[in-house]
């Protein structure tokens, strides 16, 4: 599954390009809706919203400043801030403010991405993805999702894998 750079040139894209790794961009009309982007995405791309993840920040106490940490979760269900926190090393997360978020990545609301952040932060993915031959996130932008193989997603993020998502 090999990039097409005119499809969309993000931080995230870049990076991906620069370690080698295999990924599909897909680009989907995303309007401006107060729906969730990733149930969006799932049915504009005609996927099961199982494999759609929202990468999500949390202040996680015990992390080095600025104490901020990543969850990827499905956008099926919900992020845990007791067990992002537990599998993180720490005791306690809450969710950051979506500004602060969006200054921390670099990225806007409903379009961050867990790669080319502004810095690397500590990151847990759910278990669930590796349920999955391939799972897609946000490519950084709206409207625009990698799908790319789970490993590689924790490989290159250097992400832990735990149960930090529930389902609803």
């Amino acid at each position: 599954m090999p990039a097409d750079k005119h499809k969309g040139g993000t931080p995230a894209t870049s990076l991906l390009r620069t370690r080698g790794v295999e990924f599909a961009l897909h680009e989907f009309p995303h309007g401006n809706t107060d729906r969730n982007y990733g149930v969006v995405a799932a049915e504009a791309l005609g996927i099961g919203a199982d494999r759609v993840f929202k990468t999500l920040l949390a202040k996680v106490d015990g992390l080095p400043a600025p104490s901020v940490a990543v969850g990827i979760v499905p956008v099926s269900g919900q992020l845990s801030l007791k067990e992002l926190a537990q599998v993180l090393g720490g005791k306690r997360a809450e969710m950051c403010e979506p500004a602060i978020a969006a200054r921390i990545t670099g990225y806007v609301v409903g379009g961050i991405s867990p790669f080319g952040q502004k810095k690397l932060l500590p990151t847990a993915i759910d278990d669930s993805c590796l349920g999955h031959e391939t799972i897609f996130v946000s490519g950084g932008k709206r409207g625009l999702e990698i799908e790319i193989a789970p490993q590689d997603l924790i490989e290159v993020l250097g992400a832990v894998v735990g149960r930090i998502g529930t389902a609803h």
